[in-house]
C-alpha cells in the first residue's frame, strides 16, 4: 500500500509492489482492449535486454517485476542521456506542475465562472496556495456535475495534469493537499462531499470513468495508469484511514485500462498499426499473389481512412457500450 514517506524513492511505483496486492491489478493495468493483447514497448529504449523489449514486444509482468523490477521508472529517474534520448526521438517533453496547475486552474475558470477556485497561484515563485475551503460550486451546477465533467490529457505522458503524486520534471512529491490534476480535483470534491465508503467509493468510479488519456510510448503509458490507480488508495486511504479492498482497487484498475489507451493520437489508431509499402499476400481470381500495401489515410492524411487498427474506447454513460476514439470527432 502507498508510502507516506516523502522523498525521491516513493514517487516510483514498483510493479512489485502492484503484484503484491493482486496478480490481477498487473495484468490489468498492463491490458489493451483494442488489440486484446497487452500495451506494446512502442520504444527502443530498452532493446539492449533482449528481444522481449523490442519495440513492437508486448510488455508482460515478468519483464517488469522480480530482478527486472527496476526497467521501468519515471522519466525524471532515468539518466540524463536516456532523457535526451527520448526528447529528440519522440519530442517527450514533461511539463512543471506549476504549468500544468495553472493550465487546469483555466479549466475550472471557466466551469465555475470564476478564478482561483482550488488554489491561489504565485507566479512569483511558481508555487501555490491550496483553497483550505470546502469547494462552494456556482448556481446551477453541483459537486456532482464537476465529478461528471468530462476531462481529457492528449499524449499523457506520466500524466501530470490528471494526478500529481509528484513534479514530473523535479521528481519532487507534492503532498495530497497540495495535488493539482485534473482527478484530483474530483477526488477531493468527492471526499469533500460523501461520508460512507460506498458513496466515495460510486463517485470515484464516476470521477475515473470521465477521465481519459492516451499515450504512444508504452512504458509511460503504464506509468500513467500506476499513477492513476495509486491515486485512488492515496484518496481513500486519506479519508477513511485504511486500504480499499482488493476488488475496489481492481475494478478502478479496469476503468483506468479502458480509459487511459495506447494510440497514435495524430491517426486514432494503435501507434504503427497502418500498412503502408508493405508487402502483403493477397488472394486474387489467379491465386494467392504478393502485392504492394498503402494505406490510404497515411498518402492523403485522411484520419478516416487509415489500415490501421483504429483505437476502442468505453462509453461508461451509455450502457458502457465500445465506440471508436475517432467516431467522436465531429
Amino acid at each position: 500500500m502507498p508510502n507516506k514517506e516523502l522523498g525521491p524513492a516513493c514517487i516510483d511505483i514498483r510493479e512489485d509492489d502492484l503484484r503484491e496486492i493482486s496478480q490481477e491489478v498487473l495484468e490489468t493495468l498492463l491490458r489493451d482492449h483494442t488489440t486484446r493483447r497487452n500495451i506494446f514497448w512502442a520504444t527502443h529504449d530498452y532493446k539492449a535486454l533482449g528481444s522481449a523489449y523490442d519495440y513492437h514486444s508486448q510488455i508482460l509482468p515478468e519483464l517488469i517485476t522480480g530482478e527486472n523490477g527496476m526497467v521501468i521508472r519515471p522519466r525524471v529517474l532515468k539518466s540524463k542521456e536516456q532523457q535526451t534520448d527520448r526528447a529528440k526521438d519522440m519530442a517527450e517533453v514533461f511539463t512543471p506542475s506549476w504549468v500544468c496547475n495553472a493550465q487546469n486552474n483555466l479549466v475550472d475558470e471557466a466551469w465555475f465562472g470564476h478564478k482561483d477556485v482550488f488554489n491561489v497561484e504565485n507566479t512569483t515563485n511558481h508555487t501555490w496556495q491550496p483553497n483550505p475551503n470546502k469547494i462552494e460550486f456556482p448556481e446551477g451546477k453541483t459537486w456532482k456535475d464537476y465529478v461528471r465533467a468530462t476531462r481529457m490529457e492528449m499524449t499523457c505522458g506520466e500524466a501530470p495534469y490528471l494526478v500529481s503524486r509528484y513534479d514530473a520534471t523535479t521528481g519532487e512529491p507534492i503532498p495530497l493537499q497540495e495535488r493539482i490534476g485534473l482527478l484530483d480535483r474530483k477526488l477531493r470534491v468527492v471526499s469533500e462531499n460523501t461520508e460512507t465508503s460506498g458513496d466515495w467509493l460510486d463517485w470515484a468510479q464516476i470521477a475515473y470513468m470521465h477521465t481519459y488519456g492516451f499515450e504512444w510510448q508504452g512504458d509511460n503509458l503504464l506509468l500513467a495508469r500506476e499513477a492513476l490507480l495509486w491515486t485512488f488508495i492515496e484518496y481513500y486511504q486519506e479519508k477513511f484511514g485504511k486500504a480499499p479492498l482488493v476488488k475496489s482497487i481492481n475494478y478502478i484498475a479496469y476503468i483506468i485500462s479502458w480509459n487511459l489507451w495506447q494510440m497514435d493520437g495524430l491517426k486514432g489508431v494503435v501507434p504503427d498499426s497502418c500498412r503502408h509499402g508493405v508487402k502483403e499476400k493477397i488472394q486474387t481470381l489467379f491465386g494467392e499473389e504478393e502485392q504492394i500495401v498503402h494505406c490510404p489515410g497515411c498518402q492523403q492524411e485522411d484520419i478516416r481512412r487509415h489500415n490501421g487498427i483504429y483505437c476502442l474506447i468505453r462509453d461508461w454513460a451509455n450502457d458502457k457500450k465500445k465506440i471508436r476514439f475517432i467516431d467522436l470527432m465531429k
